[in-house]
């Protein structure tokens, strides 16, 4: 500013002392103050942010911040969750295995696992309940529970004193219960079909539930624009290798990270930064949370949880991963804007 007031008053005189009259000399003065004041270039940034954030919002992109909006375009991996992110996030029940050696039957296997799962708002567990509604059966809910992240539920059956539970493997480790069946199962063709629920049931593993849960289909188109922008793509999933492998084969991604704890998720994140990667990462639940929390751009699917979405810097309004795709190149967009207008305002 000074030096647009120095240039213009140097204007005046020079103009004065070569003859001009006072008019003309003050019209060129100000001329060259107009042309010479920085605020064309002060409002050269801002207002492209303006402008891409109300047409961010427009499209589907709600930027809550601005930073990590405009530093979208360096993303060179995103790493998505699997359920309720690539996938439709409803599951299904598609079959009740029973384990031959105590011979419970399925509708005993679902009730004792509803029973538990009624508990819970994750879901797989509500997936087990809609199933056990469906069948008719009717759930009584257990008084004493316990939802332990990433692995299942823990109740108590008051009228004989035990301890049901229902989850994944690591739930059977964590109530000291045989695990060999499980591991059959696991190792069988069936586990790549979909998540594999255990039931326990007074001190045995009774019987199993296998939940599959279809990839979106904007998922694959989403992939193929990203990968075509040169970015790395990951999955992150609590469950187990078979399904995750099968999910990341199926839309061709660069890699995935199976049976990974809530608390472990953001372990992963900043492992791929130390390799230098600028990450983005994807999710819809609570225990996505502080994996969006620690990743360069936190990204939230709109039909996910509340604190999800609190975390995130920014939310996908459509829930829809194309989205991600348009965010990225809205990004780069933008940026080159800036450069742009700080260009021809310099």
């Amino acid at each position: 500013t000074i030096s647009a007031i120095t240039i213009s008053v140097i204007t005046f005189v020079v103009w004065i002392m070569v003859g001009g009259d006072v008019a003309f000399a003050i019209e060129r003065a100000a001329t060259v103050l107009i042309i010479a004041c920085p605020h064309a270039l002060g409002l050269a940034v801002p207002l492209v942010v303006s402008i891409s954030t109300t047409l961010s919002a427009q499209n589907g992109l709600l930027i809550k911040n601005r930073i990590a909006f405009e530093n979208s375009r360096k993303i060179s991996t995103i790493v998505f969750d699997k359920t309720g992110t690539l996938t439709e996030g409803r599951p299904e029940v598609v079959k009740i295995i029973s384990n031959s050696e105590f011979n419970f039957p399925n509708d005993k296997i679902l009730k004792v696992s509803a029973r538990a799962a009624i508990n819970s708002s994750h879901p797989l567990s509500m997936a087990i309940v809609r199933k056990a509604q469906n069948e008719k059966i009717e759930i009584i809910r257990f008084e004493k529970f316990e939802e332990v992240s990433g692995k299942g539920i823990v109740a108590k059956c008051e009228e004989h004193n035990k301890n049901i539970a229902v989850g994944n493997i690591k739930i059977l480790d964590q109530i000291g219960a045989d695990t060999i069946w499980a591991r059959d199962v696991l190792n069988g063709k069936e586990a790549s079909n979909g998540t594999v629920l255990f039931v326990f049931h007074h001190d045995e593993v009774i019987g199993a539930l296998l939940l599959a849960d279809e990839i979106r289909s904007e998922s694959y188109e989403a992939v193929k624009l990203l990968k075509r922008d040169g970015i790395k793509l990951w999955m992150l999933t609590g469950d187990n290798e078979k399904v995750a492998k099968s999910v990341s084969d199926e839309l061709k991604l660069d890699g995935y990270f199976a049976e990974v704890l809530p608390d472990q998720k953001q372990d992963k994140i900043e492992e791929l930064q130390k390799k230098g990667e600028y990450v983005a990462m994807v999710g819809d639940g609570i225990n996505d949370a502080p994996a969006l929390a620690k990743a360069d751009v936190g990204i939230a699917i709109g039909s996910g949880t509340d604190i999800a979405a609190e975390t995130a810097d920014i939310i996908l309004v459509n829930s829809n991963p194309m989205d991600i795709a348009n965010l990225i190149r809205f990004g780069r967009a933008t940026y080159a804007k800036m450069a742009q207008n700080l260009f021809w305002a310099t």
